[in-house]
């Protein structure tokens, strides 16, 4: 991946006419209406530029699927516009799905701090995707783009250089937040640049972009300098070995815990490809410099039980992340047992609760503590996003016309919004959904339309299909009702040769008396429908098959009161 001083030009082709070719328009294509899959599409005089875009994470009704990305069709069918895509930060939510969907969106520059140039770098490589064009950018540096001039502006996030954007163009002005909250002490990174915001402000914010995360939340963030006396705290209570797992991209909480290990006379041991692979980039740009040394996995067992930290992934129930298979026994060097403790200092994502409490019951059973942040006497987590009070003094600070929730839920959306009415004179506020059109300037911004928006699959094994894909549906089905595979052998003339044969996925265990008998019962349906059909149905191998998937539905509606997937093959000799 070259990294560049000026980000390479965007196709040449003539764009397609579309309705939004006049004016500044925003529209996100993901990002608003659930968490992650952020991908903001802004539109002045008909070119394009893009802030971010990242993942998801698939929950236990998408079976077979690893990660979520954001549907770049939009895009994709409005070739010739894009001038750049712009990487807010490192979280994954933000830059993870960019390697996937880079050439799908026309191969734009990519402008983005260095410590997510790092991040991106082998994201890159281990798609093998090769020639992006990335320029660095630093805080306060302006790139033109366009009718686009946007401006990075520091903020404290929980990742190493995050940064908002100040978008200018001919039509006005607007502040694309991303992900900030307002620490004044963060251990590694920027504060947020206060004095940047109030100048966009004194000059004039048509628009705010903003973060809802914790909308809902009152009062202001924490400061992440809380968290050190919290764990240390936490640290001193433990008699053995001790195991904190949070979000591998919060280098500052990575070094937290090693500070706070190192004043226990602890060493920190770490666990997991992604903490490495964060802390190798933090390292190259000297994020790291001070922190005492960690002790290799190899040592583990040369040293006491009462002088290891381990620092593991896992904090979400990821199925093969470090702490879930430590958990489950299947870690090879690396175990729990009874008096030990697992610290999560981090929060629960909606939608992976049930992985979370999974992989403490496993613990549980093992005897070792698991201690969260609810349960916790000091603070060992805060967010990465501003509480109501820090999204108030953003508003101070710019004095938009225009206020945008995003990133976030329904619900968070609307907490922002409600933020944003109850102010004296306040903004004009729109709720976005993913796909909206919203213009932004003109006599009467709002909602101007609505293109299409959607999200990808890609499964385990790398295929990227539609979220919708029917095989996502079947096995969904297959999970929740079972599978039926029936096997027939019949002559030329339509008889049946033999007992049917049938094997059922979670559905019967023939070992067991009463599923034995309800198997007798299908075979006896089965045989007896073959029987039934006429001597032309039978000479017809998919009329066969379509007549016994038939009869076999039916028979385990009326036996289990479930509708099983059902496959039928004919074999003809």
């Amino acid at each position: 991946m070259a990294k560049t001083r000026k980000g390479a030009a965007g196709p040449k082709t003539a764009p397609t006419p579309t309705p939004y070719d006049e004016g500044l328009h925003f529209c996100p294509l993901g990002g608003s209406e659930q968490f992650g899959v952020n991908l903001n599409l802004y539109m002045c005089d008909g070119r394009w530029l893009l802030a971010d875009c990242g993942i998801g994470f698939a929950d236990d009704t998408q079976p077979g699927v690893d990660i979520l990305l954001p549907d770049p069709t939009y895009i994709e069918r409005n070739p010739g516009r894009l001038e750049a895509l712009i990487v807010t930060h490192a979280h994954e939510d933000h830059v993870g799905a960019t390697a996937y969907l880079w050439e799908r969106l026309g191969r734009p520059p990519i402008y983005c701090t260095a410590f997510t140039e790092a991040i991106l770098y082998n994201k890159f490589r281990d798609r093998g995707v090769r020639g992006a064009p990335v320029t660095i950018v630093r805080p306060g540096s302006t790139s033109a783009l366009g009718p686009f001039a946007a401006t990075c502006v520091p903020v404290a996030h929980s990742i190493p250089e995050a940064v908002g954007l100040i978008i200018d163009t001919p039509r006005g002005r607007v502040y694309h937040s991303a992900d900030w909250n307002l620490d004044p002490t963060p251990p590694v990174g920027w504060t947020t640049d206060e004095g940047m915001l109030k100048r966009a402000g004194d000059e004039g914010v048509l628009a705010y972009i903003g973060d809802s995360t914790n909308a809902q939340v009152e009062g202001t963030t924490p400061s992440e300098a809380e968290v050190y006396e919290g764990l240390l705290a936490a640290f001193k209570k433990c008699k053995h070995r001790i195991a904190v797992t949070g979000f591998s991209s919060n280098i500052g909480r990575v070094v937290n815990v090693a500070r706070a290990a190192h004043a226990c006379g602890r060493k920190v041991c770490v666990v997991g490809r992604s903490f490495h692979k964060m802390i190798a980039a933090a390292e190259k740009l000297g994020y790291m410099d001070g922190v005492p040394a960690f002790l290799a996995e190899d040592d583990l067992e040369r040293t006491a039980r009462d002088k290891i930290v381990l620092l593991v992934t896992g904090s979400q129930g990821e199925e093969r992340a470090a702490l879930t298979r430590i958990a489950g026994g299947n870690f090879a060097g690396v175990r729990l047992e009874g008096g030990d403790t697992v610290i999560y200092s981090s929060r629960m994502i909606p939608g992976n609760e049930k992985a979370i409490l999974r992989v403490q019951n496993l613990l549980a059973q093992r005897g070792v503590a698991v201690v969260t942040p609810a349960e916790a006497e000091g603070v060992i987590h805060v967010s990465g996003h501003p509480r109501q009070g820090d999204i108030a003094r953003m508003y101070d600070l710019l004095r938009p016309a225009i206020v945008v929730p995003v990133h976030g839920e329904p619900a968070m959306l609307e907490a922002q919004a409600a933020l944003a009415r109850a102010r004296k004179k306040g903004p004009k506020v729109i709720v976005p959904a993913n796909g909206a059109v919203i213009r932004l300037d003109g006599d009467a911004p709002g909602v101007v339309g609505e293109v299409p928006t959607g999200l990808l699959a890609v499964e385990v094994g790398g295929r990227i299909i539609d979220a919708e894909h029917a095989a996502i549906g079947e096995r969904r089905r297959a999970a929740a009702e079972g599978v039926v595979h029936i096997s027939l052998v019949l002559d030329r003339a339509g008889a049946l040769l033999g007992e049917p044969r049938v094997d059922t996925i979670g559905l019967l265990d023939d070992r067991l008396e009463g599923d034995a008998d309800i198997l007798d019962d299908l075979y006896d349906a089965v045989e007896a429908e073959v029987a039934g059909l006429s001597d032309r149905a039978r000479a017809d191998d998919e009329k066969v098959e379509d007549a016994v998937a038939r009869a076999a539905k039916a028979f385990f509606r009326r036996a289990m009161k479930v509708r099983p997937q059902t496959i039928v093959h004919v074999l003809r000799v």
